[in-house]
């Protein structure tokens, strides 16, 4: 049994089994640092949360639109028990129409802040904008009747406009109509409660304004707007011809929603972009017409009837259709540390195998826990990492991670591999190793292609180094030979 132990314990064929067998009990400290790294960024996610809850969320503007609220009136048979007519019944419904802008043209600029919760750090904009365009001239028939007979009692008008978190307006907005100023007021009326757009705000058409409405003339207007957000604005095209122009110093930004800016340009300065978008390509007027599904409620003795009863709602047509414009970090240090840890068990394989070439080539024994600790000091490496890049940029952090492993193995073997000289060079190859994955997160358009010649380049260079080696021969002499005390590995 002796002999058997003493035959494995100096076959290589175990020793390779054996650092196969250590490389997978070093997944487990890994999966350890990859479940806190997680649970950093869910708390990052939560702290984005708590912010929103308290101050200002992402938020979606659709508007300015003109509702136009009316009463139809209609007279309905009134029949006994036994179906006879003996009358007739008036009946009417509270209804509002729909006036979408012709033009809209929103120009803006985004002044970027950040926001702290705890260690986190959450970017907000405030939002200085100019809305302008202009109504077409109304005609009462255009608004359809949905009794027969029936007639139509129209109302002063009201302008409409919502965003997601009323919370983030910065002050009242100022909105001049037909040469009138208009003032804002809290809630849309005449809608349910149940409707979404029935928290925004709204402003009755009044002065001269009213007069241009109640003339059939064309109306301008223009709307000056303050808004707050975090980290995502959103704008509904709702007229028939939509254009906007957001610019910003930050220079990180993210395009998205249904329809990319049709130009834009980013540079270290920050970003300008600019929006067109036709009636003829979007839903969005249908969805903002199911939003308001909830107005209505007739008043009549004789009973109401619900006038949307039929109208789809919004949910029923999918998200609302936005064109979108992000503030996004440039680094996610969380979502950088992930990345950097898939390739942990590549990186801990190739330094086990660069630590089991020297022990081969330089005739030197190395103990397993040797290789443990080996292993374990690159996995720190990631944590470490981690930990750095909460308090620095992430590319200081990784120098100083990867630094401080680099350093602690060369000087370990140093002395393991008896001399500096190795102790360096083993340091070195260390050092190239993250430096390949520091290229690798830096370009994550290539890490595939970079990942897979790294690999590729290692497996050639271990190839070629061993191409003429008797694997045989060094089996035999590993078991020759005598195991070196540590006082003899130190001074060889």
């Amino acid at each position: 049994m002796f002999q058997l132990l003493k035959a494995l314990q100096s076959s290589m064929l175990a020793k390779v089994a054996g650092l196969f067998f250590l490389l997978l009990l070093l997944c487990i400290p890994l999966g350890e640092i990859d479940s806190i790294n997680r649970a950093r960024g869910e708390s990052q996610r939560e702290a984005a949360d708590e912010l929103a809850a308290t101050y200002a969320g992402r938020q979606t503007m659709v508007g300015p639109l003109l509702l136009v609220p009316y009463v139809e009136r209609w007279m309905e048979p009134l029949r006994n028990a036994q179906g006879k007519v003996i009358g007739q019944e008036p009946r009417s419904k509270e209804m509002a129409h729909v006036v979408f802008p012709d033009k809209l043209h929103i120009e803006g600029s985004m002044a970027p802040q950040e926001r702290y919760r705890g260690i986190f750090k959450i970017p907000f904009y405030t939002l200085d904008a100019t809305l302008s365009g202009g109504f077409a001239a109304f005609d009462p028939k255009a608004v359809p009747h949905s009794e027969p007979d029936s007639k139509i009692e129209f109302k002063s008008p009201l302008i409409a406009f919502n965003v997601s978190d009323l919370r983030g307006l910065d002050g009242s907005p100022s909105m001049t109509m037909g040469g009138e100023a208009l003032r804002f007021r809290q809630r849309v009326p005449g809608l349910d409660d149940d409707a979404w757009f029935a928290n925004g705000i709204h402003a009755p058409v009044t002065g001269a304004a009213l007069t241009a409405w109640q003339a059939g003339t064309p109306i301008p207007f223009e709307m000056k707007l303050g808004l707050v957000g975090q980290d995502t604005l959103a704008i509904a095209p709702i007229a028939e011809e939509t254009t906007a122009h957001l610019r910003s110093p930050w220079a990180h930004p993210s395009f998205g929603g249904r329809f990319l800016a049709a130009e834009r340009s980013v540079t270290p300065q920050g970003f300008d972009a600019h929006w067109r978008v036709s009636s003829l390509v979007t839903s969005a007027r249908e969805q903002v017409r199911a939003g308001l599904s909830g107005q209505g409620g007739s008043a009549d003795v004789a009973g109401s009837a619900h006038p949307a009863a039929a109208v789809p709602t919004r949910r029923n047509m999918g998200p609302l259709q936005t064109f979108d414009v992000s503030l996004a970090q440039p680094i996610n240090v969380y979502s950088m540390s992930t990345r950097a840890g898939k390739y942990g068990v590549l990186f801990i394989g190739l330094v086990l195998m660069a630590a089991f070439m020297f022990e081969l080539f330089r005739k030197l024994r190395l103990h397993p826990i040797q290789y443990g600790l080996v292993g374990l000091s690159i996995a720190l490496f990631f944590l470490l990492l981690l930990a750095l890049s909460e308090k620095f940029t992430f590319w200081m952090a990784y120098a100083g991670a990867a630094s401080a492993s680099v350093m602690l193995l060369a000087v370990y073997f140093s002395a393991v591999l008896g001399g500096w000289r190795r102790g360096l060079s083993f340091g070195a190859f260390v050092a190239l190793l993250y430096g390949a994955l520091y290229g690798l997160l830096a370009s994550e358009s290539n890490a595939l292609l970079l990942g897979a010649l790294l690999i590729f380049g290692m497996l050639s260079v271990l190839m070629l180094v061993t191409r003429k080696v008797d694997w045989y021969a060094l089996s035999r002499r590993s078991e020759a030979a005598p195991v070196a005390a540590p006082e003899a590995q130190t001074a060889a």
